[in-house]
Order: structure tokens, then C-alpha cells, then sequence
């Protein structure tokens, strides 16, 4: 077994990789409100060797996007370990292979939780990814396996702690399942309690609450969340004030447009503005749900064309119909 470089406790959450969303700025906001470790989007073996359009801007990072985990995908051996290699190249260290995407377009391909069907060829990707990182350095995100009911998830993690693996991350469905049902927690516990290697929980982890939860249940080493941040990047934060059994601020149209406020700035200082506002029209509907009057101001920000228009909802119109 090695031991990761990095220190993996439950008071250092992590952000999973979230297509589409947890590029650079995202991150780091995410820094800012508590995330201690945070992954790439999940990055094609295959489109970086061939240097795929967009490829390069999944990997645009700085120093306070520290540590940073690059999470590959793919089901082919050299592909994958030189992607390694020209990676370390460039100066990034912590590397993921992507062993739980149940999405069809990635699955057809062997690879994410597909790679589960055959734990056999998954370990020989292992040994040679391990085998070009640093001791401790090579993580695995996994399922319980790909078929319903057919877990094969306990003598994968064995082997890959043989192996030389730093961490496991484990989401707690099968592959078939995709997002459907509800994650077995329970599978956690049994994960930690038969290796030594550290074991982040993915899964369901919707609210800081649950974070909370998940940790206290099954005695996990840290915790990911993915879709929790997405709704509401502050669930870092919150869940650290839980942590030290302390109680976590009120959602607020005042703490969501601070954050959304630095957001734009991060997307600003990163030379992706254009970007960050296209996002935006997907991202900060997320942040307004459950928000008391909101509901009837989230499909205008879907029409926004600057940030401007943004604030000037969230700051006069929301806010407005809040203290109300």
C-alpha cells in the first residue's frame, strides 16, 4: 500500500468532477468556501493524446487550485499511461481513473463503470497507471460493480491496495443503476473496514447534513461531494461548521449573490468572461432553488446576456421579493 502525499481526513472534503461545470473558476470558488481537494472534469485518455478541441482548458489550473486530482478515462493501456506521462511533464502530479461513469457514451466505449465488468483488465490498467505516478499518487473512482446485485467492488479495492493504489473513491450503486435508486451507504462501511487505504464516499451526498451523516455511518476517510456542490458551492462550508458542531449559515439571496459575485470575478481573472456567463445561466438557477421567491425569477437568468443583468436580479428583484 502507499500512502497519499496529501493528507485525506473527513475535515478535507473534496469536489467530485462535474462534466461541464468544475473547470478552474468553479474550483476555486469552491476553494474559497472550504473544498480542500478538488478534480478535474473528467479528461479523455484518448482526446489528450490527439490533443481533442477543449481538452487543454480542462486542464487550466494555478497554485491556489492545490491539490488538484486529474481524473482520465479510458480503457486502452498506452493511451492512458502516456497521458500520464506528458501530464507530469507539464508539472501535474495527482492522477484518477475513472472506473464509475455509467453515462452510455462513455460506458459503449469499456470505459467508466463499464471497466467494471472485467475487474481483470481494470487491474492491468492499474498496475501500469500506478506504475507511472509517484508512490501514492494513483486513485480509483469506482462502483459496487456494473450488474445489479453483482458486487465486485471489496476484491477490486484488495487488489488495487496490493497494487499500490493511493486512494479509493467509491459511489455506492452499480453501473446499471446510472443516478436511479438510492446509494447503499452501508457498502461503505464494508469498503473501510477490509482495506487500509484511505476511502472517500461519493453518493447521494445532496446536503452538508448528509456529509455529515455519511462520515458518522460508515467511518469513511473524507467525502466527495458532486451534485450537492453543484446546487450549492457553500455545502464545503457548511458542512465544516457541522463539523465543529457549529450551526451553518441560512441559504440567502445575500450569501448567493456574494457568490455568484466572486464567481464572475474568478471567471474574469481567468480570461474565460464569456464562458463563465454562459454557465452561469445553468449554474445560478441551481444556487436560487428552494430560495423563497426565486422560482419566478430563475427563467430570466437563463436569458441573461452579461453579468450585469445577473446582479441586477439577484440584488433588486429577488432580494426585493425576500424581505417582503
Amino acid at each position: 500500500m502507499s500512502t497519499p502525499i496529501f493528507p485525506i481526513t473527513p475535515d478535507r472534503p473534496w469536489l467530485a468532477p462535474l462534466a461541464g461545470f468544475s473547470d478552474l473558476p468553479f474550483r476555486l470558488l469552491c476553494h474559497d468556501l472550504g473544498c480542500h481537494t478538488a478534480v478535474t472534469e473528467m479528461i479523455s485518455a484518448k482526446g489528450l493524446i490527439y490533443k481533442s478541441p477543449g481538452t487543454k482548458e480542462l486542464l487550466q489550473t494555478c497554485e491556489q487550485d492545490s491539490p488538484l486530482i486529474v481524473q482520465l478515462f479510458g480503457s486502452e493501456e498506452p493511451f492512458l499511461v502516456q497521458s500520464i506521462e506528458r501530464l507530469r511533464a507539464e508539472g501535474f502530479r495527482y492522477f484518477d481513473l475513472n472506473c464509475g461513469c455509467p453515462v452510455r457514451k462513455v460506458a459503449k466505449t469499456g470505459s467508466g463503470a463499464a471497466l467494471l465488468k472485467e475487474p481483470a483488465h481494470l487491474l492491468h490498467l492499474a498496475k501500469a497507471m500506478i506504475a507511472a505516478t509517484e508512490p501514492g499518487c494513483m486513485g480509483f473512482k469506482i462502483r459496487l460493480g456494473w450488474h445489479i446485485g453483482q458486487p465486485v467492488y471489496l476484491p477490486l479495492a484488495k487488489e488495487l491496495e496490493e497494487l499500490g493504489a493511493g486512494w479509493i473513491t467509491m459511489h455506492p450503486r452499480f453501473g446499471a443503476q446510472g443516478f436511479t435508486g438510492h446509494a447503499d451507504w452501508s457498502h461503505l462501511k464494508t469498503l473501510k473496514a477490509n482495506i487500509s487505504l484511505p476511502v472517500i464516499a461519493s453518493g447521494d451526498l445532496f446536503q452538508a447534513e448528509d456529509g455529515l451523516r455519511c462520515v458518522d455511518q460508515t467511518g469513511v476517510d473524507s467525502i466527495m461531494f458532486a451534485r450537492g456542490a453543484l446546487s450549492d458551492p457553500s455545502i464545503f462550508s457548511r458542512y465544516l461548521r457541522l463539523r465543529q458542531a457549529q450551526e451553518p449559515e441560512e441559504k440567502s439571496c445575500l450569501r448567493i449573490t456574494a457568490m455568484v459575485r466572486r464567481l464572475s470575478e474568478l471567471y474574469a481573472e481567468h480570461g474565460m468572461e464569456r464562458l463563465g456567463l454562459l454557465k452561469m445561466r445553468t449554474l445560478v438557477p441551481r444556487f436560487l432553488k428552494g430560495l423563497p421567491g426565486a422560482r419566478a425569477f430563475r427563467r430570466d437568468i437563463v436569458f441573461c446576456k452579461s453579468w450585469d443583468e445577473v446582479f441586477h436580479i439577484l440584488e433588486n428583484e429577488i432580494s426585493g421579493f425576500e424581505e417582503n
